[in-house]
């Protein structure tokens, strides 16, 4: 859950940040969503199937 929050908090952050004119740093903190969510993807997979 934490980095489903995350993921969707930096979306969101970026959105905040595009509207305000600073576009470098939107597009930067927007590419953090990405990693985020399938770090949390593969967390879930560990979990539920386990590791060797």
């Amino acid at each position: 859950m934490v980095y489903l929050c995350a993921g969707l908090c930096a979306l969101a952050a970026s959105g905040c940040m595009m509207f305000r004119g600073r576009r470098s740093k939107a597009l930067l903190v927007g590419q953090w969503a990405a990693p985020l969510l399938i770090m949390g993807l593969y967390n879930k997979i560990v979990k539920t199937e386990g590791h060797d």
